[in-house]
């Protein structure tokens, strides 16, 4: 029998998602093994510092009359799933029973098969629904005229308490902006001057830019900034013709066919500009995760969902592939002085290393200080009323970090962590995406 310690020196193994099983939606079966597992949990106890699923957990056991698993009442169970916003920290960075451990613990994929069991029972909140459904929302709120009543709204304390009533939005969540200028209208007609730069490594020259839900509708400078910085590179860039969203919402809702729906839209238009020669970006690290890690788990003998899990890219690990091949410019116009950077967790489990780091400490005078440290957004989790508190305790590290750095910048690949960190800084400086940054250390227009 192998040992927890001979495990942990093993890299650990994701098995597929067998989530169209009879057994996999069947109540007693997820009850049984989320027994087996959360004792294993108990007994350890190394994840008690990152999300709040592990402490609802550890912290039930100790006010329970056994001080075992056996005195938590099952409803605590469901505490734990809700609280789970699926980071996949604690299975890529703690967790010294994760496959091939003989114990096979994947915490995250866990909480995900109770999610869907509660979604298939019905039980998911119409609020959550609605968070969850990014493309609806953004073509309603990005509707002219509407775009601007539902930002002012979002702004004004008296809606904000309506809304906190109604949907149980918290009052004191920073809510996206809406653009009724969206990427995909900015960017319309645009065609590159340049033809395919040079194949560097793994990288064929030009990329097509998979715009995601977020940087259509919320945050469209951040897609023009790439756009900006890889032209600059002589790399051509080029929108994906058609996408809905990456299906990373609806998998945090346990709403798996929600998920194979927008796979099976998203997967043949993105196999069409590979097979033309173009390779993928997304500027959001959860959507290049969802294709990189989750549809190839959930879709393992699909020959398409691997091609694009093999072809598509971080900005940033692109920008750095390209470097390692001399294929880089790093002719900087303007240092960046100091950077407070916040690694979203999304980014860190795709094993890439620090590339956005990497890179933006190219430019000269520009120091890079990384904070490995979870913002607590999720999307969804710190907007909740009955989460928002709890998301914030979560942030504050990384707050804290921020202002002890000092920073001339403070930054995240991940937009929504961004105004995360920005919501506990409450200095009124924003946060920069890394992009952007780079776009201006090049000193390029619109910078």
């Amino acid at each position: 029998m192998s040992t927890p310690r001979e495990g942990s020196l093993e890299a650990p193994q994701r098995h597929p998602l067998d989530w169209k099983s009879e057994e996999f939606h069947d109540e007693s079966a997820l009850f049984s093994e989320l027994e087996r597992v959360f004792d294993i949990c108990h007994g350890c106890r190394r994840c008690f510092s990152l999300c709040n699923a592990f402490p609802t957990l550890f912290d039930a056991i100790d006010e329970s009359d056994t001080l075992e698993l056996d005195g938590v009442p099952k409803q605590v169970y469901w505490d734990v799933v809700d609280h789970c916003y699926l980071c996949d920290m604690c299975f890529m960075t703690k967790c010294p029973y994760v496959p091939p451990h003989e114990w096979n613990v994947d915490f995250p994929h866990l909480m995900l098969r109770a999610k869907a069991v509660k979604h298939k029972q019905g039980k998911t909140r119409p609020r959550d629904k609605l968070l969850t459904s990014t493309d609806l929302v953004g073509r309603l709120a990005g509707i002219p005229v509407v775009s601007g009543v539902v930002n002012k709204a979002n702004r004004m304390p008296a809606a904000r308490k309506l809304l906190d009533k109604t949907l149980g939005v918290h009052p004191d969540a920073l809510l996206p902006e809406y653009h009724s200028k969206t990427l995909r209208k900015r960017a319309k007609g645009h065609q590159s001057q340049h033809n395919a730069a040079e194949a560097a490594g793994p990288t064929r020259g030009k990329v097509a830019l998979f715009a995601t839900c977020y940087g259509n509708y919320n945050e469209p400078h951040v897609g023009e900034d790439l756009i900006a910085v890889f032209e600059h590179n002589r790399i051509p860039v080029r929108l994906v013709e058609k996408e809905q969203c990456c299906g990373m919402p609806k998998l945090e809702l346990g709403d798996l066919e929600a998920v194979e729906k927008a796979k099976d839209a998203n997967i043949p238009q993105l196999i069409k500009l590979i097979d033309e020669g173009w390779d993928i970006v997304a500027p959001v690290p959860s959507c290049v995760l969802m294709f990189k890690q989750e549809l190839p788990l959930m879709f393992p003998d699909d020959a398409d969902v691997a091609k694009v899990r093999d072809n598509i890219y971080d900005p940033f690990e692109y920008l750095y592939l390209r470097h390692k091949h001399d294929k880089l410019d790093t002719d900087f116009k303007q240092p960046l002085g100091r950077i407070a950077y916040q690694v979203p967790c999304h980014l860190r489990v795709q094993n890439i290393g620090l590339k956005t780091r990497d890179v933006l400490q190219l430019v000269p005078d520009t120091e890079v200080q990384a904070i490995e440290r979870c913002s607590g957004h999720d999307g969804t989790y710190a907007v909740k009323s009955e989460f928002h508190e709890t998301s914030m305790k979560i942030v504050k590290p990384v707050v804290n970090r921020v202002k002890q750095a000092e920073a001339d910048h403070y930054s995240s690949d991940c937009p929504m962590a961004g105004h995360q960190i920005e919501n506990g800084l409450q200095s009124g400086q924003g946060p920069e995406h890394p992009l952007t940054l780079l776009r201006k250390a090049y000193g390029l227009p619109g910078a």
